[in-house]
């Protein structure tokens, strides 16, 4: 019955973490649009610091429609490409122009709704479109069921969004008014060490400080998750009190937390001592009352929650309202932290130590040795390693550079990348290294890939495991004695898994455009039905499904892009003998 319980508990946090990266998915590509738009109402407002009539004029503009639009656009492309994008973008118009407030909850809904329907019809008709109207059907298709979304959003959904949202805004005004938002911090500090904390930034807290950031000139929403006192508290305790690599490793782990904005980083230290939860929680009821007490606010969201960003975002006025509410979250966080950290008298609080010992104690009660005996087998087929996080940006960025430079010594020619986990798709071939809380979520989404689970991605001691696996795994050391060829990745590839071609470009998109209609000749002359494209490289899909055609100058941003494709390098677009060999891969 308990084991039944903490499944039932495991499942509902799994779905809790993945309806909030949906949201904050939708909102975190877009961050450069919220930044661009805090600096200009920084700068331009009659408040701001260079007062400017005619720029000021941006500001609204922005918040009304090109934000929304923006999450809008990225909520559909997230549920079908480029068509959801075009659909959920022209849904959003529908609750934009329908009410007046800020619709960036309505974006985050008709966006994935727009993109939802018009997945649903492709599925329906695409395979029964006739031959020569499939642009036809196409482009009429995503613009009747965009009109049709639109004017649903404009009388339906728009006034119910409106109500809703004024309800929340009066509500948080209400706590605030009551002075009880400092006792928010009692659920946001531990929800953030469970990973939801892009969710509760992003995908609550940044929709609602916007709102009344318009208003007023500021919010203090935006530093309730942002604010990076009580994990520097807790790092600074750990330096000054704490043993072995927790000790060691923590200072560096200021520098990424405190000045990066990077807060995962100091997770796994909390995770370790759970009675530390205490103290960040006490850290953060502490600076939030102090921002309230002080008036403390940011104009804008600061992503990623760095001190350098905190900065660039707060008002002339909230400066030392800010610096006090920071100040005071770190010094009750590491205070708390300090005493519990002296208190403990246990001999394993050696960060490295613990995290190996849970290794070694998941491999002993497998009966088996480590990363080695366990993932034989599934190591030898690895052809890409892929680091995924929740929003694949911060943490596993870190983790993906620290593996890199291990894999790059060991010799191995395998490309390491970072995802988040929506954008992670199945492919037998990836070896994916997650962390613990997000394993369940990432393995929902790639049931075929060969999965390393770790606490911390910085200083895991499974890099080193699987650096040694890799090299002892057949396919893995013939990789490394060989330069990793076009030839020899396209012996590799399962073309049986590819369903359709793209042409990736650069700068020049003609001879990109003249290879395709190439290689569409010789499709059709050999009766193979698959359907060919033309893109930037900057706009390529990471798609186990897809075979991308690239010139051999522009193949490394590819493989970055698309780390999960098949790809042909060509040193000319227009005659290549390399044709041939795609056609009889093809065809096999």
């Amino acid at each position: 019955m308990k084991m039944e319980n903490a499944g039932q508990k495991s499942g509902l946090k799994a779905k809790v973490q993945r309806l909030g990266s949906h949201l904050s998915g939708m909102v975190m590509p877009n961050i450069g649009g919220f930044i661009a738009w805090g600096v200009i109402t920084a700068l331009f407002i009659p408040d701001g610091y260079i007062p400017n009539e005619q720029l000021a004029t941006l500001v609204g503009p922005m918040l009304s429609y090109l934000l929304p639009l923006l999450i809008a656009y990225t909520g559909g492309s997230m549920v079908h490409g480029q068509r959801g994008a075009v659909v959920g973008a022209i849904a959003a118009m529908g609750v934009i122009v329908g009410s007046d407030v800020p619709m960036f909850i309505g974006a985050m809904m008709m966006g994935p709704l727009g993109g939802w329907c018009i997945k649903k019809f492709d599925e329906a008709f695409q395979e029964k479109i006739k031959a020569g109207f499939e642009m036809l059907v196409n482009n009429f298709s995503s613009g009747l069921i965009g009109f049709a979304l639109a004017i649903l959003g404009f009388y339906g959904i728009g006034p119910v969004v409106e109500a809703l949202t004024n309800l929340m805004a009066s509500g948080v005004e209400s706590i605030i008014n009551m002075h009880l938002l400092p006792l928010a911090n009692i659920f946001i500090e531990p929800a953030k060490i469970l990973f939801l904390n892009n969710a509760i930034n992003h995908g609550i807290l940044t929709p609602l400080g916007i709102e009344q950031a318009a208003e007023t000139g500021k919010s203090i929403l935006f530093l309730l998750e942002a604010n990076p006192g009580p994990g520097l508290g807790i790092l600074l305790a750990f330096t000054l009190f704490g043993k072995g690599a927790a000790k060691s490793s923590a200072p560096g782990a200021i520098i990424i937390q405190f000045l990066g904005g990077i807060h995962e980083i100091y997770f796994p230290y909390v995770m370790m001592k759970p009675l530390l939860f205490l103290a960040v929680m006490a850290g953060g009821v502490a600076g939030t009352f102090t921002f309230q007490l002080l008036g403390a606010g940011l104009r804008a969201a600061a992503s990623p929650g760095s001190i350098i960003a905190i900065m660039a975002m707060t008002p002339p006025e909230s400066i030392v309202a800010n610096l006090a509410g920071i100040i005071v979250g770190c010094v009750v966080s590491f205070l708390v932290a300090m005493v519990i950290i002296k208190s403990d008298h246990s001999e394993d609080d050696d960060l490295a130590a613990t995290q190996e010992a849970v290794a070694n104690a998941k491999a002993q009660s497998k009966g088996q040795d480590g990363l080695k005996a366990d993932n034989q087998a599934t190591f030898g087929k690895v052809n890409k390693i892929i680091f995924a996080c929740d929003a694949g940006m911060g943490s596993s960025a870190m983790g993906a550079s620290v593996l890199r430079d291990k894999v790059k010594k060991a010799g191995l020619s395998l490309p390491v990348s970072n995802s988040a986990i929506n954008n992670l798709t199945d492919d037998p071939n990836a070896l994916i290294v997650t962390q613990e809380e997000l394993h369940e979520r990432a393995a929902q989404k790639a049931p075929n890939a060969t999965f390393v689970q770790v606490e911390n991605f910085m200083n895991s001691p499974r890099y080193d495991e699987i650096v040694e696996t890799l090299s002892s795994a057949p396919v893995a050391e013939e990789v490394k004695k060989q330069p990793l060829t076009d030839d020899v990745v396209q012996g590799l590839a399962d073309y049986s898994k590819i369903d359709h071609i793209v042409f990736g470009y650069d700068q020049v998109k003609g001879s990109a455009n003249m290879g395709a209609v190439t290689l569409k000749k010789l499709l059709k002359e050999n009766e193979l039905n698959y359907p060919v494209t033309v893109v930037p490289i900057s706009e390529l899909q990471d798609e186990t499904t897809a075979l991308i055609i690239t010139n051999e100058s522009e193949t490394v941003k590819a493989e970055q892009q698309a780390p999960s494709a098949t790809h042909v390098l060509l040193t000319d677009f227009v005659a290549s003998e390399k044709y041939d060999k795609v056609i009889q891969n093809l065809k096999k």
